[in-house]
């Protein structure tokens, strides 16, 4: 007579789920931070402002910073606002396929709006109509 192994204290063996599920996640965030951490920009050091929204984004694109005394640079270059908007408008013209160009704008946070507008305008009659105003994480 076969005995039930309920009656001898055998339980099945399990496979636990939860832990497993545990360990995925950690591994997607994992991931998630080191592809957020990779993100490459090709401007110079500026204090950022800080903005809780702010997002990270990874495309390439031509970067403008802006510094504190007035300075623009343009991939780290040093350029004047009539330099910048005949480089920027060439870059327009050349674009194919339907792509805009991005200007990714790192402005020091000590700079006047004026002075921001002023590079903003010289952008925007270039022809880029696709700027995006970087911001600097938590403090």
């Amino acid at each position: 007579m076969k005995v039930p192994s309920s009656y001898l204290g055998i339980k099945k063996p399990r496979i636990e789920m939860l832990p497993l599920i545990d360990i995925v996640f950690l591994l997607l965030v994992f991931f998630i931070y080191a592809m957020l951490s990779m993100a490459v920009h090709h401007s110079l050091p500026v204090s950022l402002p800080v903005s809780s929204t702010a997002q990270i984004d990874i495309e390439q694109s031509l970067t403008v910073s802006v510094m504190q005394n007035g300075e623009i640079f343009l991939d780290k270059i040093k350029i004047s606002m009539e330099e910048l908007q005949l480089v920027l408008q060439d870059k327009a013209q050349k674009v194919s396929d339907g792509k805009d160009v991005q200007v990714d704008l790192f402005a020091d946070e000590a700079l006047s709006y004026q002075e921001l507008y002023r590079v903003l305008d010289i952008i925007r009659t270039a022809g880029i109509s696709n700027v995006s105003l970087q911001a600097g994480g938590h403090k």
